[in-house]
C-alpha cells in the first residue's frame, strides 16, 4: 500500500483528501492498530483528525494514562507548504500497520499524530507563495482561512486549531512532541537542521537530559544514516561564518508552547534548497530516530517530567523572560559554503550570496544557553476575575486547576501597575503585541466576587499560570493584547475648564507638584503643548484618579 507520495515522481506531496482517504483505509484493516478519528475542526469548517497507532490495540486515553504509558506525539502540516511530515508520517504508519516486527517495537508506547494540522492552508494550493523553495510541485499555504499563521498562535488561540491542539496536548500529556517543518535562511551542506525545547528552559533534569543524552544521539544517528544534522541555522551575523545562536522558541511557537507543559518538543526544519525526496528521506529519519529514542527512554523521560513537575509546585522564584549568554558560546562543527558579497545589480547596496564550489567545514561559536533575564516571586495563587473570560478559557483549556469563589470575601494583594509599554508599531497575528513590558509592583486590598478564580500554584500546570498571567512574561496574555482595555483612561478633560482646576491640584498635591516638576525639567519642549501640560496633571493626579487604568486584574496572593 503506497503512499502518494510514493506513488509520484517525488517531488509532489499529498493531497488532503488523499491523506485522509488513506489513513481512513489503513484504520478499516487494521482496527487493531490504528485509530483514526476526526477530532474538531478548523474555522474554515474542514475536519481535523487525530490518529493513535498502539501495539496491543489500547487506544483509550485514560487507560494509556493510568497504565503510565509513553506517548510520542507527532504534528505535521502545520505549515503546508512544508509539507515533508505529512508524507514522512503516512509511510511511518503504514508500515507500523505491516510490519509486525516494526509494531512490536513500540512495546507499549502510543504513537499520537496529528495527520495535517493547518488544513484549511493544505487546500489552499499553489507553487508561488514560497519562492525561497524548490518543490515540491504543488503545496499548501502558510496561513490559514484567517490569514494567521498557526505557529504564532499556540498561546493566543485565536482559532479552533490552536484551541484543539491545546485541549490535545493536555489530554494527551504527551513526552515528546516532533512538529515537522522546513525552514527558510542561510545556505549550507545539510538537508536536515534541528530546533528543540531551549534546554536551560526545561530546568535541571529535563534540561541536561535533553541537550547531554537526547540531541547527542539524535545527531549521531542521523550522521550514522547518511542525513548529517546540526542546530537550527540561526546566524548571529547574516551568515553562519560568524557563528549561530540556538534558538529561543518562547510559547508562541509550538516546541514553546510544548515547554509549558514539560514536554520534550523538536522542530526539524529540512533546508529549502535540497531536493524534496531528500527532504521527505530525512525527515523520515528524523522522526524514526527521535521515536525510538523515546521508546527505549520512555520511563526516564517520564520521570523526568514528573520531576519538573513537582518541582513546579514547591518553586519560589519563575524566570519569565531569558536572554542569551553572549559571553560563553560553545563551538560546532559546521559545514558551510563560502559567503559571497557583491553588488547588487537591482539596487545600490551590497548582496549576500554562497559558492557551493567552495565548501568548508570548521569550529563556529554556537550560542547554545541562555540566561535568567525577568525573575519573579512565585505567589501562593493567582486571582483572574471572572470579568476576562477569555483567559479563564485559555487556561482552562491547557488543564490549570481553579477554585471558584463561592461567597464575597476581602484579600490583600499584590498586583501590577503597568508603568509602560512598547508596542510593535502594526498588527502581529491579529493582535497589537507588547514587545516590552514594564511594572511595578503595588500592594491592595481587593473584593473577591462569587465566581472569580484563585488559581493555586501547587499543581502540575503551574508553569503554564506562570508564563501566561505575569505580564512580563515572553507570550503572556497581557503581552497579547487580552487586557488592553486597561491601558485607556475612560474619561477626558475640556482644556478651559481644567486649566483652572489643575492650578489648585498642583497646590492640594504635593506629590504630584513634584511630578510635575520633575516632569518640565525633563521635557522643557512640551511645556508649550498645553494638551501634554494638562494631559499630565490629569493622569497623574490623586483626586481624579481611575484606579483601574493601567492596573494589572490578576492579583497575586503571597
Amino acid at each position: 500500500m503506497l503512499t502518494p507520495y510514493e506513488q509520484g515522481n517525488q517531488n509532489q506531496t499529498t493531497l488532503w483528501a488523499d491523506c485522509i482517504a488513506f489513513y481512513e483505509e489503513l484504520a478499516k484493516r487494521f482496527p487493531q492498530v490504528l485509530r483514526f478519528e476526526q477530532a474538531g475542526i478548523s474555522d474554515a469548517g474542514i475536519p481535523v483528525h487525530l490518529g493513535v497507532v498502539s501495539a496491543d490495540g489500547v487506544f483509550d486515553r485514560e487507560q494509556i494514562k493510568r497504565e503510565g504509558r509513553t506517548v510520542f506525539f507527532n504534528n505535521n502540516g502545520i505549515h503546508p507548504g512544508e509539507p515533508e511530515g505529512v508524507d514522512a508520517c503516512m509511510a511511518i504508519v503504514r508500515d507500523l500497520c505491516f510490519e509486525p516486527q516494526r509494531l512490536a517495537a513500540l512495546g507499549k508506547t502510543v504513537l499520537l499524530f496529528i495527520p495535517v494540522y493547518n488544513v484549511d492552508g493544505c487546500l489552499n494550493r499553489a507553487n508561488t507563495s514560497r519562492p525561497n523553495q524548490e518543490g515540491p510541485e504543488l503545496f499548501g499555504f502558510r496561513g490559514n482561512s484567517r490569514h494567521l499563521d498557526l505557529n504564532r498562535d499556540f498561546v493566543k488561540c485565536d482559532t479552533l486549531n490552536a484551541k484543539l491542539f491545546n485541549q490535545i496536548l493536555t489530554a494527551w500529556d504527551p513526552d515528546v512532541m516532533v512538529d515537522t517543518h522546513t525552514s527558510n535562511g542561510a545556505d549550507y551542506s545539510y538537508t536536515m537542521t534541528l530546533i528543540h525545547t531551549q534546554a536551560d528552559k526545561l530546568g535541571s533534569g529535563l534540561g541536561p537530559f535533553l541537550r547531554h543524552t537526547m540531541l547527542p544521539h539524535i545527531f549521531q544517528e542521523m550522521d550514522a544514516r547518511g542525513w548529517p544534522t546540526c542546530p537550527y541555522v540561526n546566524p548571529v551575523k547574516d551568515s553562519p561564518d560568524h557563528g549561530i545562536a540556538e534558538f529561543l522558541e518562547v510559547p508562541r511557537f509550538s516546541t514553546g508552547f510544548a515547554a509549558l507543559h514539560h514536554v520534550i518538543g523538536f522542530m526539524p526544519e529540512t533546508h529549502m534548497l535540497k531536493p524534496y525526496k531528500d527532504r521527505y528521506e530525512s525527515m523520515r529519519a528524523l522522526l524514526d530516530i527521535t521515536m525510538a529514542f523515546t521508546v527505549a527512554n520512555g520511563e526516564e523521560i517520564k520521570q523526568l517530567r514528573a520531576a519538573a513537575k513537582a518541582q513546579g509546585r514547591e518553586q519560589k522564584e519563575w524566570t519569565v523572560t531569558w536572554k542569551m549568554d553572549e559571553a560563553n558560546p560553545t563551538s560546532f562543527r559546521f559545514k558551510g559554503y563560502e559567503a559571497v558579497y557583491s553588488p547588487s545589480v537591482i539596487g545600490n547596496y551590497t548582496r549576500l550570496s554562497y559558492d557551493r564550489s567552495k565548501p568548508w567545514e570548521r569550529d563556529i561559536p554556537y550560542y547554545s544557553n541562555f540566561l535568567p533575564d525577568t525573575v519573579v516571586r512565585a505567589p501562593k495563587a493567582y486571582v483572574v476575575p471572572q470579568t476576562w473570560r477569555e483567559v479563564i478559557e485559555r487556561l482552562q483549556w491547557n488543564g490549570v486547576a481553579m477554585q471558584r469563589v463561592e461567597q464575597v470575601s476581602t484579600v490583600q494583594a499584590q498586583y501590577y501597575h503597568i508603568a509602560g509599554v512598547v508596542s510593535r508599531p502594526g498588527p502581529y497575528e491579529g493582535h497589537m503585541f507588547h514587545d516590552e513590558v514594564q511594572v511595578e509592583a503595588r500592594q491592595g486590598s481587593f473584593q473577591l466576587n462569587p465566581g472569580d478564580y484563585i488559581i493555586s500554584l501547587d499543581q502540575d500546570n503551574a508553569r503554564y499560570a506562570v508564563e501566561t498571567l505575569e505580564p512580563q512574561a515572553h507570550d503572556s496574555f497581557f503581552r497579547w493584547g487580552f487586557f488592553n482595555a486597561i491601558m485607556e483612561k475612560k474619561e477626558a478633560i475640556s482644556d478651559y475648564v481644567f486649566e483652572d482646576l489643575a492650578s489648585e491640584l498642583l497646590r492640594t498635591e504635593p506629590e504630584l507638584k513634584a511630578k510635575f516638576d520633575q516632569w518640565k525639567e525633563a521635557n522643557p519642549e512640551l511645556l508649550c503643548n498645553q494638551d501634554a501640560v494638562l494631559g499630565f496633571i490629569f493622569h497623574n493626579c490623586a483626586r481624579h484618579a481611575e484606579p483601574e487604568w493601567r492596573r494589572y486584574p490578576v492579583l497575586s496572593i503571597f
